[in-house]
C-alpha cells in the first residue's frame, strides 16, 4: 500500500509530494521547496523514512511546482518526469521569476515525458496518467486507483478549481477536464491538490460550486 506525505511550502504556499510503499521506493512530486529549512524538512523525511527516490514528477509547471526541481535532481540523481506540453512554461519560469521576488535555480531539463494514459511505476505502486488541461497547457493529474487517491496539482482544489487567467489557461477546458477524467472516479477517491486541505471526489461533486451549478461569474 502506497503512503503519502505533503510538505507545504514556498511563498505561494504549496503543497509537494512524498509517494512510497513498502519496497521504499518513493517519487517526488512538485517540490516547491525554497528556502533552506524546507530543503531540509524533505530531505529529512526521506532519509529517516529509509526512502529511495525514483523520479521527480511535476503535475504541471508553473513557478511555484518547480522552485525544488534542481536540489531534488542533484540531492537523488532522478530524472524529471512531465507531460511534453509543459516544457515552455517550465522555460519560461526564469524570467518571470525577479518579477515576485524570487530566486530560481534553473530547473534540469525533463528526461521522461508522459502523456493520457501512460502508467508510471515505483515500487509495487502504479500510478495512471490523466491529461488535465485547462489550469495550464499540458497539465497533468496522477491517480493509484489501488489505494483510491489522485494527486492533482492545480486542477482540483476544496471547494475551488485552478485559476485560468494565466498563459495557457482555460475555463472551459479546465472545466471540461475535471468532469470527464475527474468527476467520473468513484466517491471515496482522496484528492491531494497544489494547494489547500485534501478533499474527495465526492465531496466535490455536490458541494463544488463550479462543478454542481451554483457558480455565478
Amino acid at each position: 500500500m502506497s503512503r503519502i506525505a505533503s510538505f507545504t511550502v514556498n511563498p505561494f504556499y504549496e503543497n509537494s509530494y512524498v509517494l512510497w510503499d513498502e519496497t521504499g521506493e518513493c517519487v517526488i512530486i512538485d517540490p516547491g521547496h525554497y528556502t533552506k529549512e524546507e530543503k531540509e524538512e524533505i530531505t529529512d523525511f526521506i532519509t529517516q523514512h529509509k526512502l529511495t527516490p525514483k523520479y521527480l514528477i511535476n503535475t504541471h509547471c508553473h513557478i511555484d511546482h518547480v522552485l525544488g526541481n534542481k536540489f531534488i535532481a542533484e540531492k537523488y540523481t532522478v530524472p524529471l518526469m512531465m507531460h511534453k506540453g509543459e516544457v515552455p512554461v517550465l522555460n519560461e519560469v526564469i524570467n518571470y521569476a525577479p518579477t515576485f521576488g524570487i530566486y530560481y535555480q534553473q530547473s534540469p531539463d525533463p528526461e521522461i515525458f508522459v502523456d493520457e494514459g501512460a502508467i508510471v511505476q515505483f515500487g509495487n505502486t502504479e500510478l495512471k496518467v490523466f491529461f488535465t488541461p485547462g489550469h495550464s497547457p499540458a497539465s497533468v493529474c496522477f491517480y493509484c486507483e489501488k489505494d483510491k487517491y489522485i494527486i492533482g496539482g492545480d486542477v482540483l482544489f476544496y471547494d475551488s478549481i485552478g485559476r485560468t487567467d494565466l498563459p495557457g489557461g482555460d475555463y472551459d477546458t479546465l472545466i471540461n477536464s475535471i468532469k470527464n477524467k475527474l468527476m467520473v472516479l468513484p466517491d471515496d477517491v482522496k484528492v491531494y491538490a497544489g494547494h489547500m486541505q485534501a478533499t474527495t471526489i465526492g465531496r466535490e461533486r455536490k458541494l463544488n460550486p463550479f462543478l454542481n451549478g451554483s457558480y455565478i461569474p
